[in-house]
């Protein structure tokens, strides 16, 4: 289970700066552009990913930065944070729930995902 959870505190360090980059442009998308949370989640996703992702692929696995694992990992989330604002859209929820619960949901599932399939090593 250790193995599991191996570079997960790197990758949280890493995802607090993601946090706070995605709920400023999710916020500046809603408010001064008027987007519905949908597009704003995913927009913003989409600017604070890019950041983390050629973080995470320097210091929490240690792989070399490819455009196939980035579009992997941006076409997987970025699913992922469109679900989440269309949802929060649906039913109304306030801004900040969505960047909450997206927050969560990716931490957990960003991490899972890049751990077993973005940076795989081969052969593992």
């Amino acid at each position: 289970m250790t193995r599991l959870w191996k570079g997960f505190s790197r990758y949280t360090a890493i995802g607090i700066a993601n946090t706070v980059i995605h709920w400023q442009l999710f916020f500046v998308f809603r408010v001064a552009f008027e987007l519905n949370q949908a597009a704003s989640n995913f927009f913003a996703f989409c600017a604070a990913a890019s950041f983390s992702f050629y973080l995470n692929a320097i210091y929490t696995f240690a792989m070399p930065v490819s455009l196939p694992r980035y579009a992997l990992f941006m076409l997987c989330m970025g699913g992922v944070s469109l679900a989440v604002g269309w949802l929060a859209d649906r039913w109304r929820l306030p801004g900040l729930v969505t960047v909450v619960a997206f927050s969560l949901v990716s931490l957990v599932c960003g991490f899972l995902l890049s751990k077993w399939v973005v940076f795989r090593e081969r052969g593992q």
